[in-house]
């Protein structure tokens, strides 16, 4: 097919409806709205389910009983909006049910503003809701890539029967960009063998996330854990770009990760050796591939976490890498983006800071970040 001029909201949810997608429920909220509105259109149009819910809180609710249907259901919302979510999140989490979750994130805490942060990596990648789960987080940093992570996320989260996390800042939703969409799936004919279908003459089925006894919860949980560890085996992914004779790494994810990629171009332009590191699963985190980075020869002699937020993605850097390289920290915050040239002069600092040798005293006294 034809590549076409997309906004990033509009490939998010004509993805998910050519994904399969048969129910959505959601909520209006900046900068996230036009994808509610393209899906208010399309969905009746194909005869599917749309509902704007009187809040999120009810959303996520008529998103629960959806997935325990058995229905391909997603909601989509940002940073506050997912924060009132989350309790409705654990319960798909403690009743074993797929459904995806486009999060469009804003500025913040609070109501904050419209701007485009991502200041939802801990709410998204350690939270979700209480308990011992995870979601899959995805992370696109192209209007293509909404679209493919999208398709993804539908297909994961059958697989696995569990929540698939879309995220992106809001200049990914606001953004145009050339993007090719897929064919339209059929959509299923028939509900999964462990949905509620309310059919008479049947084996009793019941789904819920309560367990009155301690032993069957922590059993519950145990198996959910075992989930989580394949899910890490099998479902990491990640971008790198330059890292052959690198000596800084930069890492990023989603449009920091694009303007520190114009940073590293630039520099190596330069002859200066450095290079990027995107995580495009930010849980799975891809923990082993950055490990082994840290300990690769020749050596990384100190990596640069870029960050929309005061660094959030960087303390999953830091446990992975410890404290024999330095690890050092540029970060905007209130929606703001970090310009090119910002990271670029980061990446000249973190370079003479080397050649004092004073980054690697200030390492081996704790941690670096500025």
């Amino acid at each position: 097919m034809a590549k076409e001029l997309l906004k990033g909201n509009i490939a998010f949810a004509e993805a998910a409806i050519r994904a399969g997608c048969e129910t959505y429920f959601g909520y209006p909220i900046t900068p996230q709205t036009e994808l509610l509105e393209h899906m208010s259109k399309r969905m009746l149009e194909l005869g599917r389910v749309f509902l704007q819910a009187e809040s999120e809180v009810a959303a996520v609710n008529m998103v629960y009983g959806a997935a325990c249907a058995g229905a391909k259901v997603m909601t989509s919302s940002s940073s506050p909006g997912i924060s009132l979510m989350q309790e409705g999140f654990s319960y798909m989490a403690g009743s074993n049910v797929p459904a995806v979750v486009i999060d469009v994130m804003r500025g913040g805490p609070g109501l904050g503003n419209i701007q485009p942060s991502q200041g939802d990596y801990n709410q998204v990648t350690k939270s979700a809701g209480h308990g011992d789960f995870h979601p899959i987080v995805l992370a696109p940093s192209t209007v293509q890539e909404a679209i493919d992570l999208t398709t993804l996320a539908f297909d994961l989260a059958d697989k696995y029967r569990t929540l698939v996390f879309v995220v992106a800042d809001g200049a990914i939703g606001q953004m145009m960009e050339p993007a090719e969409l897929p064919e339209m799936r059929p959509l299923p004919e028939k509900r999964p063998p462990w949905a509620l279908t309310g059919a008479k003459g049947r084996k009793h089925n019941t789904i819920s996330s309560l367990y009155l006894n301690a032993d069957a919860l922590e059993k519950f949980n145990l198996d959910l854990q075992a989930k989580l560890a394949l899910i890490k085996n099998s479902e990491v992914r990640y971008e790198t770009a330059y890292l052959d004779d690198a000596e800084i790494v930069v890492v990023g994810f989603g449009t920091a990760a694009r303007v520190a990629q114009t940073a590293v171009k630039r520099l190596r332009d330069e002859g200066l050796p450095v290079g990027l590191f995107r995580p495009i699963s930010l849980w799975p985190f891809p923990e082993k591939q950055l490990a082994a980075l840290a300990k690769r020869t020749p050596a990384i002699r100190a990596f640069l976490v870029v960050e929309m937020n005061a660094g959030q993605m960087l303390h999953d850097v830091r446990e992975v890498v410890g404290t024999q390289i330095p690890v050092r920290f540029k970060g905007r915050m209130g929606g703001i983006v970090p310009l090119p040239e910002e990271v670029e002069e980061e990446i000249r600092l973190t370079f003479e800071a080397l050649d004092s040798s004073s980054l690697h005293k200030e390492a081996s006294n704790g941690r670096v970040a500025r």
